[in-house]
Order: C-alpha cells, then structure tokens, then sequence
C-alpha cells in the first residue's frame, strides 16, 4: 500500500472508531492531538469519571498480527507524555486517566470497506 493511500486508510479507520466509541457511551474532546515534537494522539475522550487517550490502528489484515501489537512500549511512552501535555495544556488536574487501544481490521468486500473493531480498554498504563 502507497504512503498516501495508507495515510487516508488510517484517517478512515481514526473515523469509523470515533464514531464506534460515540455508539458505546464515550464523548469525544478531540482528535488528532499534537504537541510540538513529540507527536500526535488519535482520539482523546471522555467516558464517565475517564479522561481517555486513545490510539487507533487499523489494518487490512491480521496477516502480520493484530493491530494493536504495533503499540510498542516506546509507542506506549509517546502517548503518555502526549497526554500530560494535553493535561497540562488544558489545565485538568487530577483527572482519572485510562489509555486505550482500538483496532481496527478491514473486511471490505465488493469494494465496501468494513471494520471489525475490538476496543482494548485499558490498554496500558502509565
């Protein structure tokens, strides 16, 4: 898959899990995150008293492993200083914080693309 294309398949799928973790209760703040250098964070919402970072992966197979094993523990890091900058940024101290994980898998067919999508609550910790 070109650069390009790969870039608007994972636009897609940050996409159809916003609107996922809408149906099932969460109020999404923000997406695309960024704080200067040091990257960007998917989809930050809220879910009852959580304050949620989430990162989306998805994939057009599970042919070289779910999605969710590319959250390397480095990854896993950037996403937690990510997430105090947007603390920081957004003055919200003492906050109840979950980092999540959704993957996404594409199951298009007759050139409809489709999801299965698995949320990993709790994905990680700080």
């Amino acid at each position: 898959m070109e650069r390009g294309n790969r870039k608007s398949y994972g636009k897609e799928g940050e996409q159809a899990a916003a609107k996922y973790l809408e149906s099932n209760g969460y109020k999404i703040l923000e997406c695309n995150f960024r704080a200067g250098r040091i990257g960007e964070i998917d989809i930050i919402a809220r879910e009852n008293e959580y304050l949620c970072f989430i990162e989306v992966k998805t994939r057009s197979s599970t042919l070289f492993g779910f999605p969710c094993e590319s959250v390397t523990r480095k990854k896993q890091l950037n996403i937690i200083k990510l997430a105090k900058a947007y603390i920081n940024q957004k003055k919200l101290p003492d906050q109840n914080i979950r980092f999540d994980v959704v993957e996404l898998v594409s199951d298009g067919k007759n050139g409809v693309i489709s999801y299965r999508i698995n949320l990993i609550k709790n994905a990680f910790y700080s």
